[in-house]
Parts: structure tokens; sequence; C-alpha cells
């Protein structure tokens, strides 16, 4: 083969593995402006061409949902028919409307699916779920999962610590010694020079569980989001921190241990661009130097624009709950005041379009 002849054909083999190679990209989805108010959906399924956009939702008892659907001042029912917030939830005439873009799966410490439908009021209590994924399906431009696996009263310290976190020796106001478990280390504490005596749970214990649960719905798309063949995992949302703020020791940590959270998550998901946004305990207000002060400062700093954790610039944000939160505090869910709920999860989902666009 003369030199020209071979020019050619390295060229061609170039041009067709190249070739192969876009057809096997996966394009991300194309981001859209969210308008405000947000419109009423408009009952067109996905384009089920495009990859699933997994959002996976994890925290604690809010993350779970404890607004109530109906009743008087504080339900959802009284804020849309009586205030005329939300109305992007209802139809003309009033009804809940299921929207056929958005799937909301739901498992809680391997039980489940607890819900497993086009997106739509049911029940009787809701989540930030509704706000994020009203916000998240009209910014994509692609089919959305919101995915929801969390349970109540869990600890970041404990029960939702990330692998590989060390122990630690913490010694409190009263000048005690304690010994804190590292990843799977059993039991939550014991003082110093004492004898450990393990119980049934182990630290990381809800961190194993809540990912295994999501790990299952995914191993199984076609039957959480019908028609699917193919996803990605492209957030994480968070909404936790009252627990940690109970416990010196776990308040001290909990910066270093949400570092963790994250960084774990985008590993076990193999999703390292997958952007996080998390909200803010809606009792704590900046200046606090308490322990709730303390769980704030830890979320205010993980966000992007603070500059203290650089690796995080433009793919982790916070949300400042307090303004949202209408007096109501996180150890009381807000006294289930759901427009509280609602607009937190309208707050999430236009942070995470935010970083989306990014």
């Amino acid at each position: 083969m003369n030199r020209t002849r071979m020019t050619r054909s390295r060229t061609g083999a170039v041009l067709a593995f190249t070739a192969v190679a876009l057809a096997a990209l996966v394009l991300p989805a194309a981001v859209a402006e969210v308008p405000a108010p947000l419109p009423k959906p408009d009952g067109k399924p996905a384009d089920m061409s495009k990859p699933v956009q997994v959002y996976i939702l994890m925290g604690q008892s809010n993350m779970v949902g404890m607004g109530r659907i109906v009743g008087g001042e504080g339900s959802l029912e009284n804020a849309v028919k009586n205030k005329g917030k939300y109305s992007y939830l209802v139809d003309d005439a009033g009804n809940w409307i299921e929207r056929k873009d958005v799937r909301f799966v739901r498992y809680m410490s391997g039980k489940g699916p607890l819900n497993n439908e086009w997106m739509g009021i049911k029940g009787g209590t809701i989540g930030p779920e509704y706000g994020i994924g009203h916000v998240v399906g009209n910014a994509v431009d692609a089919p959305v999962m919101i995915l929801k696996v969390c349970i109540g009263n869990r600890a970041l310290g404990w029960d939702l610590l990330p692998p590989g976190s060390e122990g630690f020796e913490f010694t409190d106001s009263q000048g005690v010694t304690w010994v804190h478990p590292g990843y799977k280390g059993s039991p939550e504490r014991w003082k110093k020079g004492e004898e450990p005596k393990p119980i049934g749970w182990y630290a990381g214990l809800q961190y194993d569980s809540d990912v295994a649960d999501a790990k299952k719905a995914l191993a199984d798309l076609g039957t959480h989001y019908p028609g699917a063949t193919k996803y990605e995992v492209a957030g994480f949302f968070f909404w936790q921190g009252e627990r940690d703020a109970g416990t010196e020791a776990h308040a001290s940590r909990y910066e270093q241990n949400l570092v963790a959270f994250i960084k774990s998550l985008r590993k076990d998901f193999n999703a390292p661009n997958a952007k996080f946004v998390l909200a803010t305990m809606g009792e704590a207000t900046k200046g606090r130097t308490d322990n709730t002060g303390k769980v704030l400062d830890a979320h205010l700093a993980v966000d992007g624009t603070s500059g203290k954790h650089p690796e995080f610039k433009g793919n982790v944000a916070t949300v400042y709950t307090n303004p949202m939160a209408q007096g109501g505090s996180g150890n009381g869910h807000y006294g289930g005041n759901a427009e509280v709920y609602m607009d937190v999860g309208e707050a999430m989902g236009r942070a995470m379009a935010e970083l989306l666009k990014k």
C-alpha cells in the first residue's frame, strides 16, 4: 500500500471510530429556564429516547414528608383551592393533576416501592418532592424520576455515616470523653476507657439501606419508569440535620461528614458529575452558635459559592429555608404546614435547575 492509500485508510478508520464513539455518547438533557409561577403540566409523556434523569432524595422525617394534604389552614388543599397557590397541581376543574413525564418512586428501609406512580397528589401527607418534581420536570427536557429513600430520626454522624468514615473522641461540655465509632462500628458511643458493647445497629447502616433501596429500584428500571431502558443519576437532594443538632459531637463533625457523604454518594452511584442540593433546617438562623448553628454553618459551608470547598463550585447548592419556615421548626415538622414543604421543594428544585445549567 502506498503512503497516500495508507493515509486514507487510517483517516477512514479514525472517522469510523469517531462516529461509533459519538453514537455511544449520551448527550446531557437540555435545561430550560423555569418560569414563575410554574405552568400547569401539558399532559404529554416524556421523550423516551432520552435516558431517565434520576434525582435521589435522602434525609430524615421532613424529607419523608409531614405536610397535610387535607384540612384547613396549613393544608395543601387550603393553599391551592382557597389561596390560589401552587395552581400547577390542579387542572381547570380543580382536580389534582397527574404528571406524565415525572415518575415518583419511594422506598423506606428495605420496604417498597411504597410509591411507584406518575407524580400527582395522593395519600395524607407530602414532602418537598412535589415542588422539586414539578420544577425539575419543567427544567429538564427528558424523563424525570424522583426517587425518595429515607426514614425519620436519622443522624448523619451515626445512621447515615458514609463508608470510610473514621472514629473519633469527643469531650463534651460536662468534661466526659466519649469514643464515637467509624463506619460499621457499634454502639453509637461509649465512654473512653470502657469496653464497647455493640448493639443491633452500626454506624452507616441507614446509609447502606438507603443506597441499596435506590439501587434496587434502578436495577428494575422498567417497573419504576414504564418504557425506560436507560437512566442517569443526575442529582441528589438532602434535607436533614435535626438529629445531629441534638448531639454536641455530631454537630461538631457535621461539615466533615457532609463532605464525605456527598463524595460517597457520587462514587456509589457512579455519578461523579451529579449535582447536589441540600436544604437547611427552618429554625436555623445565621449567627447562632449552638449545635443548630453549627449544623447550619456546615450546610452553608458546602455550598459551592462559599469558597470553602472549591471542588463543590458549580455542583453543590444550599437552600436557606428559614424565610420559608413560617416560624416552624424541623423537630416540630413545621406544624404539618404543607406550604412549607411546597416552598422548600420549589426552592430546592430551582437551585438544582441552576446547577444543571452550569
